[in-house]
């Protein structure tokens, strides 16, 4: 992806997500359930960067050609199990940057979409170690005091969403 977001090319994932990592597509959703509660989880310990840290409900990257949205609803079904009834974008031009304490970096156009659950998740342990339902309230408290306790993005995000049209956040 060039520094206008036009893509240039395809590489694995793998291949891509190192200590010089290009610019590239991604997304991370927020899904709630049906008593308002926001889905967290902890990356698995065997995931390549931040192993083993609380972050949003998931993320993801589309594949080749692939619309956005359907691939936030592959990706929800393959990490996580879930079913989801609704999907919205919320901050269509989030970007970041970050380095893990292992060197790899994060260089992602990130949209953010939320999501509501249909079903109760079944994760992946091979993507997440565990999971929780929390109020919107204590992760934005959580990313405000502690954000070194969540991912980099989450800890920018949340900020956000918090603000963003007075929790637009909400599907």
């Amino acid at each position: 992806m060039s520094e206008d977001l036009s893509p240039i090319g395809e590489a694995d994932k793998a291949t891509v997500h190192t200590g010089q990592t290009p610019l590239h597509l991604a997304f991370s959703c927020y899904v709630r359930d049906a008593q308002d509660r926001i889905l967290v989880t902890r990356r698995a310990l065997c995931k390549k960067t931040w192993p083993g840290v609380w972050t949003n409900s998931f993320c993801g990257h589309p594949a080749p050609g692939e619309d956005r949205t359907a691939a936030v609803y592959r990706r929800a079904r393959t990490e996580l199990g879930l079913e989801l009834e609704s999907v919205r974008l919320v901050l269509p031009d989030f970007r970041y940057r970050a380095v893990s304490a292992e060197g790899i970096v994060e260089n992602e156009f990130c949209p953010v979409y939320t999501a509501v659950a249909g079903n109760d998740p079944l994760p992946d342990p091979d993507e997440v170690a565990e999971y929780r339902w929390v109020s919107w309230t204590g992760l934005a408290r959580l990313a405000e005091e502690a954000p070194w306790s969540i991912s980099p993005w989450a800890a920018i995000q949340v900020p956000l969403l918090d603000t963003a049209a007075q929790n637009r956040w909400k599907v």
